[in-house]
């Protein structure tokens, strides 16, 4: 049995992990899916969201526990578990990176998502920024397709209720990783080869910059969480055992 903590990227919640909690623990697997503050039914406001305040978030979870997890990010949140890992190393057993961002040291998210800009993102073409609230959403209208172009009616209608703004401190802070720790931790990359919203060519860029063990891929859009749950679900479990 292995224990998962998996990590929604932006404007998503736990809530977009429910498929594949369900079929986790049906495999015998503990999973612990956690609100990021300020998202998902976390109340926290906006306002008080620092660069480094999900990271803390994450580590609180594996402090809690008592040997070493799978920590999986979905987009964004592939910026937490690298901040995450860089500060409790021993605590994680495999990164997992879900068409997410693997950046290096140094490195924004919103500096290093500039490369995906003429490579189509249909998530940066259509981002809007509330200066006054320090946060950002997606133009309604393009939602459908940057995320969940492979998806349900019914999953795309649940997303539509349930995205939130998210905020924009920690997307536009360096993140800090070193060799020793960060650098020491197996870390494996999920690469989507529908996806809209981080498009294929800039996964690719992201791994070679930053190598991981294995890459594997699923053919389907940026929430295979919705769209091929099973799939996901089974590159999980291969990555533990």
């Amino acid at each position: 049995m292995s224990t998962y903590v998996l990590v929604h990227g932006s404007w998503h919640g736990a809530w977009c992990w429910y498929k594949v909690v369900a079929r986790l623990e049906q495999a015998g697997h503990r999973v612990i899916a956690p609100d990021l503050p300020s998202l998902g039914s976390d109340k926290t406001p906006i306002g008080a969201i620092s660069p480094h305040t999900w990271a803390d978030h994450i580590c609180q979870v594996l402090a809690s526990e008592t040997g070493p997890v799978v920590l999986v990010g979905h987009s964004r949140g592939g910026v937490v578990i690298s901040q995450a890992a860089e500060a409790m190393p021993e605590k994680v057993q495999t990164l997992v990176y879900l068409c997410a961002f693997l950046l290096r040291d140094g490195e924004s998210l919103l500096e290093a998502a500039q490369s995906d800009l003429n490579a189509a993102s249909l998530v940066l073409s259509n981002l809007v920024i509330d200066e006054d609230r320090g946060s950002a959403t997606v133009r309604g209208q393009a939602i459908k397709e940057a995320f969940y172009g492979c998806c349900s009616d019914e999953d795309v209608s649940l997303a539509r209720v349930l995205l939130q703004p998210e905020a924009m401190a920690p997307l536009a802070a360096p993140m800090r990783t070193t060799r020793e720790r960060f650098g020491s931790v197996r870390r494996v990359y999920i690469e989507c080869l529908r996806d809209k919203a981080i498009t294929p060519t800039f996964q690719r860029e992201m791994y070679s910059n930053v190598p991981c063990e294995s890459v594997t891929s699923i053919d389907t859009d940026h929430s295979p969480f919705f769209s091929k749950p099973d799939e996901l679900v089974g590159q999980l479990v291969a990555v533990a055992a």
